[in-house]
């Protein structure tokens, strides 16, 4: 289950959104995230939204990405109420829908992080940045790709190429330690 912002994250790379599709991954949100994402009204729209936009929607009609709708029991649910004002429809949702059907949940927002480690457990949180250091670790992207996958990404306007840099790293500092 994967929120707006991760979901933006992910497909403003061809090279990782390509690697993870090869390698069976499969995107799943709610049909709050397809509202926040396609339909709701937007402040300032850019070409880089509405290519994203163009992106999701062929996703989505590939099945690449699928959409689940919840129903009004989930969205009753004690720590949906509790914490309704504290994150955003969007990243409740996805976790509602996470623990509902007992699945992972990829966010890059560090309030649902918090809050989804509580209610899913550490081990079923993700974020982007953790996927992509473990593309890395595994080689199932080379260390190469990362000027490109860091190009891409401010194209967008996305803000994480200072955590990218930093798990690419990593992940080759774990795999040379690893074997020597």
């Amino acid at each position: 289950m994967i929120d707006s912002c991760s979901l933006w994250n992910i497909l403003s790379s061809l090279v990782v959104y390509s690697v993870l599709l090869e390698n069976k991954f499969s995107f799943s949100i709610t049909g709050f995230v397809e509202y926040e994402c396609l339909y709701k009204p937007r402040t300032i729209h850019n070409k880089m939204d509405a290519e994203l936009q163009t992106k999701l929607k062929s996703e989505i009609d590939k099945g690449n990405v699928t959409c689940y709708n919840l129903t009004i029991e989930d969205l009753q649910d004690d720590f949906v109420l509790k914490n309704r004002n504290t994150i955003g429809i969007g990243e409740l949702s996805s976790i509602a829908f996470a623990k509902k059907v007992s699945i992972s949940f990829l966010t890059d927002d560090q309030k649902a992080r918090r809050i989804a480690m509580d209610i899913l457990g550490k081990e079923q949180v993700q974020t982007t940045s953790l996927i992509l250091g473990w593309l890395f670790y595994t080689s199932l992207l080379s260390e190469g790709d990362i000027d490109a996958i860091i190009k891409s990404h401010n194209e967008y306007f996305r803000p994480l190429e200072k955590y990218f840099r930093e798990v690419h790293n990593e992940a080759l500092r774990l795999k040379y330690f690893l074997k020597t």
